[in-house]
Order: structure tokens, then C-alpha cells, then sequence
């Protein structure tokens, strides 16, 4: 243990700014993924919610696609499959794209994040309290305004505790990477385990680090429900 700590801590927690390893690869995938996700989600819950399945059909089969199917089968589909696809191979542009394995999971794990999060958000909202949505058209409010002033703030306030469980678990999810040659913690430790056969050392580091992240995390949304769910109190 001693001795992989010495000699590869700066492997799980170094980044020069351009090539990131370890710790610094991990929370760049989660927060990239989760910010993606979440700025799909929005537009798409509201759709989720329409009244015409012209709306809410391709936004359900999609959430339907992502959310049942595994995220490993997903990676390895966007990861090997697109790429072998002759759109994709005689397109400058693309083929460029999906030759990263770092682009591939982050398009694999924001649109698996993106899914759960749009039927989080869409449950969130369809539980509105018709009192709040009530008093907004009593006072002259457009459908737009209603969405944007009330209903959206509500229920993504209330969704808070349910979203911090999506992206504690899209943090473990970030495992998946190493499949895709990322170098996120997960290969650190299998290379340190390589290079020293000591796998209880090397993995048992790389857990420390994610529960690490995970309380630290756990911590900051505990404080952002205290805040924004003070009102909920009793």
C-alpha cells in the first residue's frame, strides 16, 4: 500500500491542464455528462409532459431505449459499433469524433444520465401542486411564463433529492470508461495493480478515492436541499 501510494498518487490525482488521469479524468466525466444530461433533460421533461404524442412519443422511446438497456452495452455500441458504420467512416467530421474514446463516453454517459434525469424532471413537474400552477394563470400568465416563473424552479427544487441520487450513481458509472481506454481511476489502479501485483493495495486506493467523492458530493447536496427545500420544512 505504501508503496503504490508513493509512486502513483500523482497518477490518480494529477492533471497538467490537457491530459488528465485519475481523480482529474473521473470528475471531468461526471461533470461534463451530468451538465450535458441536465441541459437535455429540462427541454425534454417539459415534452415529456404534453398532451400530444407527437411530443411526448419520441422523448418516451427514448428515455424507454436508454433507461432499458445497460450502460456498458451502450458505451461499447457508440464506442465500436458507430464507428464501423460507413456514414460515419467516409465523414471527415465524424469520423474524427468517434475515433476518441474519451467522446464516445461522454456522448454514452450523458445520454444514459439524460434519460433518467428527463423522467426525474418530467415526475418532478407532473407532481406540481395545481394551487401554484392556479394562482400563475390568475395572474395573467402565459404558458411559457407559468413554465419559466413556476412550475419548472418548483419542481426542480423538489426533484433535488432524487437527482443527487442520479449522479452519485453516474459517478460510479464512470468505471465504465476504462473500457473505452480512458484513463480514469479505475485504470490507474488496474495499472498500478500491473505493475506492483498488489491488488488489494491498488484497488482498495481507488475505492478510498470514490467514496471520497461520493461523500463529498453527498455533502454539498445535502446543503443545497437544506437551502432550496427550506420552505418544505416544517
Amino acid at each position: 500500500m505504501i508503496y503504490i501510494i508513493q509512486n502513483y498518487w500523482q497518477a490518480f490525482l494529477y492533471s497538467d491542464g490537457y491530459n488528465m488521469t485519475g481523480l482529474a479524468m473521473t470528475l471531468w466525466l461526471l461533470v461534463i455528462s451530468c451538465a450535458i444530461g441536465f441541459c437535455m433533460a429540462v427541454p425534454l421533461a417539459v415534452a415529456r409532459n404534453a398532451r400530444n404524442p407527437l411530443i411526448w412519443g419520441p422523448v418516451w422511446f427514448y428515455t424507454f431505449i436508454f433507461r432499458g438497456s445497460p450502460l456498458y452495452v451502450q458505451l461499447l455500441v457508440i464506442y465500436t459499433g458507430v464507428y464501423s458504420l460507413d456514414v460515419v467512416q467516409h465523414n471527415a467530421l465524424l469520423n474524427a469524433f468517434f475515433r476518441q474514446g474519451i467522446d464516445c463516453t461522454i456522448l454514452a454517459f450523458a445520454l444514459n444520465t439524460g434519460a433518467y434525469t428527463t423522467e426525474i424532471f418530467a415526475g418532478a413537474i407532473k407532481d406540481t401542486s395545481f394551487g401554484e400552477v392556479d394562482a400563475g394563470r390568475s395572474l395573467g400568465m402565459s404558458r411559457v411564463t407559468l413554465y419559466r416563473r413556476i412550475i419548472l424552479p418548483s419542481a426542480l427544487r423538489r426533484a433535488l433529492p432524487v437527482y443527487s441520487n442520479e449522479v452519485i450513481l453516474m459517478l460510479h458509472s464512470t468505471t465504465l470508461a476504462f473500457t473505452a481506454t480512458v484513463p480514469d481511476i479505475l485504470k490507474v489502479a488496474n495499472d498500478a495493480n500491473s505493475a506492483t501485483y498488489n491488488s488489494f493495495a491498488a484497488f482498495g486506493l481507488a475505492a478510498l478515492i470514490y467514496l471520497c467523492v461520493s461523500f463529498t458530493l453527498i455533502y454539498g447536496f445535502r446543503r443545497a436541499e437544506r437551502h432550496f427545500l427550506a420552505f418544505l420544512q416544517p
